[in-house]
């Protein structure tokens, strides 16, 4: 979409309106897989590299400092990819300065890979108009409203990758 054209809003699907709905969540996968595919290029990444960069980033350590980080075999099943395709992704990342891999402390036969806190930069100015956005949609709904989208959402997430894993 271009800065010109307007963002238009269409009017809340009804409950016989089941395409509506259907074609709202298609459009919004659409959107967000092309913000994706245009930081990647950005970025000097495949778009694969940029779907692992989320899932090690999701396995990052967490506030309270508890472990995190992410098995190859793990990020494989994620992101059904085989073992080979998941090295030469993480090869990428790591040349990329992206992640690092390290052994498991408690394991030393467990590879974990790692986020790198400052290999988010680039990430952050790319996502920022998004997030601002994100951020000014949400302030037009209730907490309510946002609560059951939030439930929706999670429960759509939880369906398509059960229906995902299941194939």
């Amino acid at each position: 979409m271009s800065e010109q054209e307007p963002i238009t809003t269409p009017p809340p699907p009804g409950p016989s309106d089941t395409p509506v709905l259907g074609r709202l969540l298609q459009d919004l996968a659409s959107e967000m897989n092309l913000l994706g595919h245009g930081f990647a290029a950005a970025s000097g990444l495949h778009a694969t590299d940029v779907q692992a960069l989320l899932a090690v980033m999701r396995a990052a350590p967490g506030p309270a400092g508890e472990p995190g980080g992410i098995t190859p075999g793990r990020l494989g099943e994620e992101l059904a990819l085989s073992s080979g395709a998941v090295t030469a992704v993480l090869d990428r990342l790591e040349r990329a300065g992206h992640v690092r891999r390290t052994r498991d402390a408690a394991d030393r036969r467990q590879v974990l890979v790692h986020y790198l806190p400052g290999a988010g930069r680039m990430a952050a100015e790319w996502f920022a108009p998004v997030a601002r956005r994100t951020e000014a949609v949400r302030g037009e709904f209730t907490a309510a409203e946002l609560a059951a989208v939030a439930r929706f959402l999670g429960r759509m997430t939880g369906e398509l990758e059960e229906l995902r894993r299941s194939r």
